[in-house]
């Protein structure tokens, strides 16, 4: 990992801190001494229990102060962005899940689009450094030219989600280029790791063999054109973010898009039978999980590969974490949160 140091002199907003990246980013900037002032709406779209997990790993630090708070909520922003007076912004709150966008529009609408309208609007009336908010690889849709580039058309986006994210990524475009917000998009492809995500695959696949039900495999068993993604470990995410705070977009527009990605897709059957050897490797017993084959979802998008040239060209930086590595680490994790012993065969996890 880095050794570089945030400025300590400087406020730092992240919004969506009990999510899964936005944890990881707060207990950076805190382990480095900074100021951090985290806000999260704490829904149920997962395990809220989870949500307070990770805060709980941030409120014993002294500079952390924690808002409980929606930023659809756009008198709470403005009352929040006028007290702290943030310098550096990083928007990750947003309703994720491309499948659940197609069943609950609505809240992708509040929470991606007027959520991120209204941090636009604090950011250019309590002016700061750096805007820094999350987009996603879902924009570059059913694109087939891989690896993906920043340069890429990606106007035909398969889901609401990615429309959002697409939408918020133009609206920062608009808002650097009228009110001089310098602002850093980031497309991160299939962030996976501990305390992660339960609606993820990987996590989800986990929850699915101990409970003893087999998993959905939505690629018909077409092993020779199998699905790939572009898995990203968080630990790598972190340091990709870490690397482009201080590094503020320069230009008649200050707005600038990076891919974070792996840069090395596996095929979604070599990543299953990675996860079957981490958590085999984590309970000392062989796991092997019940699978059927489905076929591919509305909204998903058969492979994701990221080109992350751009970001290294900018900042140095290319993410390195094997999906083995990566795997164990979050294997390990499940089972000693849940409290899953060596040799247990039917424990129930279940997620609300």
């Amino acid at each position: 990992m880095s050794t570089q140091t945030f400025r300590t002199d400087q406020t730092y907003l992240v919004t969506g801190a009990a999510g899964f990246i936005g944890y990881y980013l707060s207990k950076k900037l805190l382990d480095q001494g900074c100021t951090v002032i985290g806000i999260d709406n704490l829904n149920a779209y997962y395990d809220v229990n989870l949500k307070y997990t990770r805060l709980e790993g941030l409120e014993p630090y002294e500079n952390f102060t924690f808002v409980k708070a929606d930023i659809s909520d756009k008198a709470a922003i403005e009352d929040l962005f006028a007290h702290y007076r943030p310098s550096v912004v990083v928007n990750l709150a947003a309703q994720a899940g491309v499948r659940y966008s197609i069943e609950n529009p609505d809240v992708y609408m509040q929470s991606n689009v007027t959520g991120f309208y209204n941090i636009l609007e604090a950011c250019r009336h309590y002016p700061v450094d750096h805007l820094i908010y999350a987009s996603s690889s879902s924009v570059y849709g059913a694109n087939k030219k891989v690896p993906f580039e920043e340069t890429d058309f990606v106007d035909h986006p398969v889901s609401l989600y990615a429309s959002t994210k697409r939408s918020n990524e133009l609206m920062a475009h608009t808002y650097s280029h009228l009110y001089k917000i310098p602002a850093t998009g980031l497309r991160f492809f299939t962030v996976y790791g501990p305390m992660g995500r339960p609606d993820m695959a990987y996590y989800g696949f986990t929850d699915k063999y101990f409970a003893g039900e087999a998993i959905k495999i939505f690629n018909n068993g077409d092993f020779e054109n199998d699905l790939y993604r572009d898995f990203t470990y968080i630990d790598d995410i972190v340091e990709g973010i870490e690397k482009l705070i201080p590094r503020t977009p320069e230009g008649e527009v200050q707005h600038e898009i990076f891919n974070i990605g792996n840069n090395s897709p596996e095929k979604l059957m070599h990543f299953i039978q990675s996860l079957e050897k981490a958590l085999s490797n984590a309970l000392g017993r062989e796991v092997e999980f019940k699978k059927e084959f489905e076929p591919i979802k509305p909204g998903d998008v058969p492979r994701t590969y990221a080109s992350t040239d751009r970001l290294h060209q900018a900042v140095g930086f290319k993410p390195e974490t094997s999906i083995e590595e990566g795997l164990q680490q979050f294997a390990d994790w499940y089972v000693q949160y849940y409290k899953l012993s060596e040799g247990t065969k039917e424990e129930q996890v279940t997620n609300s």
